[in-house]
């Protein structure tokens, strides 16, 4: 059981370096054949002028230049940052980033995308992960930045018993069948049992070496306590469900997938 193929996210900022490398540790580790780097960049056609004294029969060229010397160099960068492995992809397109890798995401069993720093609000990134967790069908593995290792020998699940849990649990598997050690998060918040110990059993009778771990929030987001949690038993790795559901052209997400979303230390595979 393992991933076959794996597909990463990547443009043309530094910051791209470490998730290639993560996404090819993550190759090694499953002996994976392909490793799939994904780009594409839309041009701002806000710049475009239609008035010939803006030089506006000329932009547009120059837009879509400016946005293939760009995949260009993200080409050029996870080449070099995944050397050495004897199966590459590349594919780019002047597109949408987000509907390009939804349309090539199911080439990937697993895909692995980053997450923009809180400390660089202005930082341009073209994939929002939400939207890659939410509409891809496929677990999805964020990486925070500055990350280029995941840990995968500790793994905690945030669980809940809902069908996005179990979802994730399942796209997980080939990571815990690996794992030396796998703990069953969970937060109480008064809505019903946690039944984490019945999910120990289902992942003991898989030869998942597996235990529990509960807290109540005390006053901490629901998703600080989660990690907090994770982090208490030496975690590399958190999986939990996504939450959300579509309001017209946005998504509205549950607090704690929100929250994991925007601020998790923790290398975070989810899956909707």
């Amino acid at each position: 059981m393992g991933y076959a193929s794996i597909m990463v996210a990547v443009d043309a900022e530094e910051g791209s370096r470490d998730r290639v490398r993560m996404a090819g540790h993550l190759a090694d580790l499953f002996g994976a054949p392909l490793l799939i780097g994904v780009a594409a960049e839309r041009p701002d056609y806000g710049l475009f002028s239609t008035d010939p004294g803006a030089g506006g029969p000329y932009v547009l060229p120059v837009l879509h230049e400016n946005c293939l010397e760009r995949m260009r160099r993200a080409e050029a960068l996870f080449a070099e940052a995944a050397a050495g492995r004897s199966r590459l992809a590349w594919r780019s397109d002047i597109a949408d980033p987000l509907l390009f890798l939804l349309a090539q995401s199911m080439a990937a069993d697993l895909v692995v995308i980053g997450r923009q720093a809180r400390d660089n609000p202005a930082e341009r990134f073209a994939i929002a992960p939400a939207d890659a967790v939410m509409q891809s069908g496929r677990p999805v593995l964020i990486a925070p930045p500055g990350l280029a290792f995941c840990d995968t020998t500790r793994i905690a699940i945030g669980w809940k018993n809902t069908r996005e849990a179990r979802r994730a649990v399942a796209d997980a598997m080939p990571l815990l069948h690996r794992a030396s050690r796998v703990v069953v998060c969970h937060v109480a918040d008064g809505s019903g049992p946690d039944e984490a110990d019945d999910l120990v059993r289902v992942l003991e009778a898989r030869g998942i070496a597996a235990g529990t771990a509960r807290t109540t929030r005390d006053g901490a987001a629901t998703a600080e306590a989660l990690v907090n949690l994770a982090c208490e038993h030496a975690a590399g790795l958190l999986v939990t469900g996504a939450y959300g559901h579509s309001r017209l052209s946005e998504w509205a997400f549950g607090g704690v997938t929100r929250d994991l979303l925007r601020a998790c230390p923790l290398c975070c595979l989810m899956s909707h």
